[in-house]
């Protein structure tokens, strides 16, 4: 069936001409691989300007079967993404991208039917409903309780899985466990600490570990002025109090206290196993009494007040948050007299306010890589086109993250990773605290059980030889459109229904082919052309074609568009890996 999307295309046009109106401003920097400028801020609205005045948006130029920027200046990565023919996209770069093929086979960048899309406005029943062309369908979601999925009749791959597919969840391991050794359940994630001996001494489960490719840290907010200080100057902007947090926190000690077998203390960012993360120098070493000489330096000899943020949600970077947060407590009470008031908040909330760098004080939180490459580590969180989760950021940081996204060698990349690594060091935007070893646990008698390094775990190639098949997470999804969710429950769901153009091996980190069956890339890395497989339908019967495509990836790309409103309307895999939005809003 061929598609139509004339009318979204139109409102496209016509939102891109409403904004230059009104004054929609763009970034004016030099564009980033991965890591793009803010856009700038728009100009001030006591008085309508002249007409030979007025800004000019960046606004999309939209055809049938294109979708391109008018130039590059806006700040952001791509500059175009076309239909070649039905079953072949054309996607066109600002700039080298050598990681664009693990990129665009993240879940966020799943393709949906263009007539759907335009039907859900952008949210709607998009939330919980997505129409995608994986192994299966949402059939019900009670929220606070469960999430049936069904088998996809139309699915063009094979899923030996079994025809429903359930998703619970607790944020108890020790819940998690017992509902494994009841029986209700047949797949756990994140086993407890103390729970992995009892899992691998039970003969009726299986232990699986998941590889430390994560990274828990305590960020902190450095703008100057931050609500909770009445009105005071924030200690936090001041990088000699960072530093001393750094070193008044013993690391080791919170992890061999409350984190299972197979975790590290993280001496960078990243984690050693993905190319150039540990270049540079290791962080700083626990020396209680040098970082309390380095506070009374910066002004604060007798500490201060402030917060600890974070959600009570367990993941694989952070087992137990609630320990680990109360230890963090102490210590710094201990070491530095600095008073931790400790506010736990609701998971979506505290994401959306990290994201946006309203959190005050300090706060954990983790990541675990989508794809193993600085890109999605370094860039993803101190790049130019990174979050305001950590307050102001940094120009050589940025600049060393732009220019060794561009290149292609690990060997080509390792100067500018080196002097990331270093300058985030001397700048300390976070501490990173520990590389979490974590597993799943399954019943015995599950037929290719696996545990993703990535967190991808796929059930369409589980059997348990019944009809259901129930497995229970940490936590319940946000929503289920993806493009505008950051959390590993929300993705791991979406992962069932919804495929991008390429996808990860199974239980592996390798790119594979997915909805395009093979691409071919130009010799500068600018130029990626896609070719669809054929015959593949939509779980609502609709054919895949390049249209889809288009849609389901400017839609996040450009902030004028009508249907770029999502969950939050964040849509922070995007900026994160791709730079600065089209028609960026104004910077607050």
């Amino acid at each position: 069936m061929k598609k139509n999307i004339s009318v979204l295309l139109s409102l496209v046009v016509l939102a891109g001409i409403l904004l230059a109106a009104c004054g929609g401003g763009a970034a004016t920097e030099a564009p980033a691989a991965t890591e793009a400028p803010a856009a700038t801020e728009a100009p001030a609205a006591t008085e309508a300007p002249a007409a030979t005045e007025a800004p000019v948006a960046n606004q999309a130029v939209v055809t049938d079967t294109s979708y391109s920027a008018t130039d590059c200046e806006y700040g952001g990565e791509f500059k175009s993404i076309e239909a070649v023919d039905e079953l072949t996209v054309k996607i066109t770069l600002c700039v080298p991208d050598p990681a664009f093929p693990s990129k665009i086979a993240f879940t966020s960048f799943a393709i949906q039917p263009s007539e759907y899309l335009e039907a859900s406005g952008g949210n709607g029943d998009l939330l919980e409903k997505p129409v995608g062309t994986g192994p299966y369908i949402v059939d019900s979601w009670v929220r606070g309780d469960q999430l049936v999925l069904k088998k996809n009749p139309n699915y063009w791959g094979e899923n030996v899985g079994a025809e429903t597919l359930v998703f619970k969840w607790s944020t108890e391991s020790a819940q998690r466990l017992l509902e494994l050794q009841s029986g209700t359940v047949d797949g756990i994630d994140n086993v407890g600490p103390d729970d992995f001996a009892t899992v691998e001494g039970d003969s009726n489960l299986a232990l699986f570990n998941r590889p430390a490719l994560n990274i828990m840290y305590i960020g902190f907010n450095n703008n100057p002025k931050v609500d909770g200080f009445d009105n005071a100057a924030n200690p936090l902007a001041n990088e000699k109090v960072r530093q001393a947090i750094a070193m008044g926190i013993d690391r080791q000690r919170i992890v061999d206290n409350f984190y299972p077998a197979g975790s590290e203390v993280a001496s960078h960012f990243t984690p050693c196993s993905i190319p150039n993360g540990c270049v540079g120098d290791e962080w700083y070493a626990f020396d209680a009494t040098a970082a309390k000489a380095l506070l009374a330096e910066a002004g604060y000899p007798d500490g201060f007040e402030t917060v600890l943020n974070y959600r009570d949600v367990v993941r694989g970077y952070l087992p137990d948050p609630n320990v680990v947060a109360q230890d963090l407590q102490a210590q710094l009470k201990e070491n530095l007299n600095i008073t931790l008031n400790i506010e736990v908040m609701e998971s979506g909330a505290f994401l959306a306010a990290a994201d946006a760098g309203q959190l005050q004080g300090l706060h954990m939180l983790g990541w675990g890589a989508d794809y193993p490459d600085q890109t999605n580590f370094l860039g993803y969180h101190f790049g130019a086109g990174a979050s305001q989760q950590f307050g102001d950021k940094f120009d050589d940081i940025t600049e060393a993250l732009t220019q060794g996204a561009q290149l292609a060698s690990d060997s080509e990349r390792e100067p500018f990773y080196t002097a990331a690594n270093n300058a985030i060091r001397t700048h300390v935007p976070m501490i990173p605290v520990a590389h979490g070893g974590s597993a799943l646990a399954f019943k015995a008698s599950v037929e290719g059980a696996f545990a993703s390094p990535l967190g991808n775990e796929e059930f369409s190639v589980m059997s348990n030889g019944t009809d259901t098949f129930v497995w229970m997470q940490n936590a319940e999804p946000i929503s289920l459109y993806c493009a505008d969710e950051t959390d590993g429950e929300s993705l791991r769901a979406c992962e069932q229904v919804t495929q991008s153009l390429l996808a990860y091996e199974t239980g592996g980190t390798a790119v594979e082919p997915s909805l395009a069956e093979s691409y071919e890339v130009s010799a500068d890395l600018t130029e990626w052309t896609f070719k669809l497989r054929p015959g593949v339908k939509f779980s609502d019967g609709t054919d895949l074609d390049a249209k889809d495509v288009i849609s389901s990836l400017s839609i996040q790309w450009d902030a004028a568009n009508p249907l770029h409103t999502g969950n939050t309307g964040a849509f922070s895999y995007w900026s994160g890996l791709f730079g600065s939005f089209l028609n960026a809003p104004p910077a607050q």
